[in-house]
């Protein structure tokens, strides 16, 4: 008998172990509502890999293709502790004269993926960041 409190894969440990304890796939799928394919497919990926091959897994891939540049994202993100109350378009402008392109809404993802989304945590960061330099000093 297979057990898992996960409930990804709690439908299918339980449509194996109904087979397993009827002795039938056949009537196990009916009650179950599921394919016999589907069952020797988890049977075999369980005698494969154990339990955990039959987790959901993901096919997709991240397109780090949409990201910007490394240097780019730190400067986004240098700036926004530097002057916490800009918004993303001020932020982008001020970014345009040291020659940093980066649209607004570009500065408003990197904020989102690296979390100074607004403005208290912006000044958290900032205030955070200067208690770091005088505890240094």
């Amino acid at each position: 008998m297979l057990n898992s409190t996960d409930k990804i894969i709690q439908h299918k440990t339980g449509l194996l172990n109904l087979a397993e304890a009827l002795g039938n796939v056949s009537k196990a799928c009916q009650v179950m509502g599921y394919s016999r394919d589907r069952v020797c497919r988890c049977a075999s990926a369980v005698e494969d890999g154990g339990v955990e091959a039959v987790f959901e897994r993901t096919r997709r891939k991240p397109n780090l293709a949409n990201r910007v540049d490394q240097a780019t994202e730190d400067a986004v993100i240098k700036t926004a502790t530097d002057f916490p109350a800009y918004g993303q378009a001020r932020t982008a402008n001020k970014l345009r004269k040291p020659g940093v392109f980066v649209s607004p809404s570009g500065v408003r993802s990197i904020w989102l993926r690296d979390d100074p989304a607004n403005f208290k945590t912006r000044l958290k960061a900032t205030v955070a960041e200067e208690g770091a330099i005088l505890t240094e000093a």
